[in-house]
């Protein structure tokens, strides 16, 4: 049986990309998966989307929106992939009761703003020209993998080289876990 695997987009959901297909393309094959566009988690007005108007609205309310929702629509233990905003409702949504077994973040926003750390592992993945990314002591201090890609900014999650990256990392692990005991 396939280990599950929740993915929760950036704010802009499908409407900016087609970068998720790719990350669907590699993963589908060995994982159960459930998709949410975080910005409907979140009941935001998406009719006319700016990034600072999806911003402002995740900031005012979206993100405790999006947190209760995922909380309610996701009762079973399962690994988490999220990106930007998608990675800071699983970190949030953890302390409300979400069971993530792992959650792996990609430019996840306002982490550095944590004091507390997950109570499962988390990878973190930041762009080296991202300005809100945190330092390795705040990394150390909540027990969170923190790697900065050289070159890379906030949208770095659609890059190819990334997508690959993320996805063959995701696929060690699970391999990694699944052969574990033979």
């Amino acid at each position: 049986m396939s280990e599950r695997l929740v993915i929760l987009s950036d704010l802009w959901g499908p409407r900016k990309g087609l970068w998720i297909t790719s990350y669907l393309g590699y993963l589908q094959q060995y994982f159960d998966i459930s998709y949410y566009d975080t910005s409907q988690l979140a009941d935001l007005d998406v009719s006319h989307p700016t990034a600072m108007s999806l911003t402002t609205a995740f900031n005012e309310g979206g993100l405790e929106r999006a947190v209760k929702n995922l909380v309610a629509k996701e009762r079973q233990p399962a690994h988490y992939l999220a990106f930007c905003a998608g990675g800071t409702v699983v970190w949030n949504a953890v302390r409300k009761g979400l069971q993530a077994k792992s959650i792996y973040a990609i430019s996840p926003m306002n982490l550095h703003r944590e004091a507390e750390g997950s109570k499962c592992p988390v990878k973190v993945l930041y762009g080296e020209y991202m300005d809100d990314k945190p330092s390795s002591n705040w990394a150390a201090q909540t027990g969170v993998t923190l790697e900065v890609v050289p070159r890379f900014g906030r949208e770095m999650y659609s890059d190819e080289k990334v997508i690959q990256k993320v996805c063959q990392e995701l696929l060690e692990e699970s391999f990694r876990k699944q052969y574990q005991g033979l």
